[in-house]
């Protein structure tokens, strides 16, 4: 986990962030430094489940909360990465906007 140190808008209307990670977290990036995004913890507020199935529950599934899965279209490739800490990992899904249309007025938050 990271904390933001500082940030300031440029006149382009784009923020700039100074933050700092452990040296772990910084290793998960692999040296990439594009197309990387910022979440907090805290704005997780929606709880979900795994579900378990197959011998010895084997087989594990991410269950998708009610206000996600509308209009949710499984035709395309989903990419899933963990990032780990020493207390979490965080499983981070990533979906083609092509295969994914989220229910218009949805609080999320």
């Amino acid at each position: 986990m990271g904390t933001i140190l500082s940030s300031r808008v440029r006149e382009d209307g784009k923020v700039i962030f100074e933050i700092v990670v452990s040296y772990d977290e910084a290793l998960q990036l692999k040296g990439h430094m594009e197309n990387v995004y910022i979440f907090s913890e805290q704005n997780s507020k929606i709880k979900t489940g795994i579900s378990q199935r197959g011998k010895n529950d084997a087989t594990k599934y991410f269950l998708i909360p009610k206000d996600y899965r509308n209009d949710l279209l499984f035709s395309k490739d989903v990419l899933c990465q963990c990032i780990d800490t020493k207390t979490k990992s965080a499983f981070i899904y990533l979906v083609n906007k092509n295969g994914y249309k989220p229910k218009e007025n949805t609080n999320r938050n």
